[in-house]
């Protein structure tokens, strides 16, 4: 299976199959397998993605090096006409 979206609607399916009545009890423990096996990639899939936000997250805004915001007001009118 390709990506996660396909791998957690074959996730979901496994789960409706092992519920329905006219399953064996060998079928249900292939699709339990199957199911862990799947979660289990899944979980790993998540945990690099998470690592990955928690780095995007803890770096240094890229506006805050820049250094101090401009003085917009340095040319503001004082009531002086010049």
């Amino acid at each position: 299976m390709k990506n996660f979206e396909q791998r957690l609607q074959r996730l979901e399916q496994i789960g409706s199959d092992i519920k329905r009545s006219d399953v064996t009890l060998e079928e249900a423990l292939k699709y339990f397998e199957e199911g862990i096996t799947l979660a289990r990639g899944m979980e790993k899939e998540l945990d690099k993605i998470e690592g990955k936000i928690q780095i995007l997250m803890n770096q240094p805004d890229p506006v805050a090096k820049a250094g101090p915001e401009p003085q917009l007001d340095l040319f503001a009118s004082s009531g002086e006409d010049f």
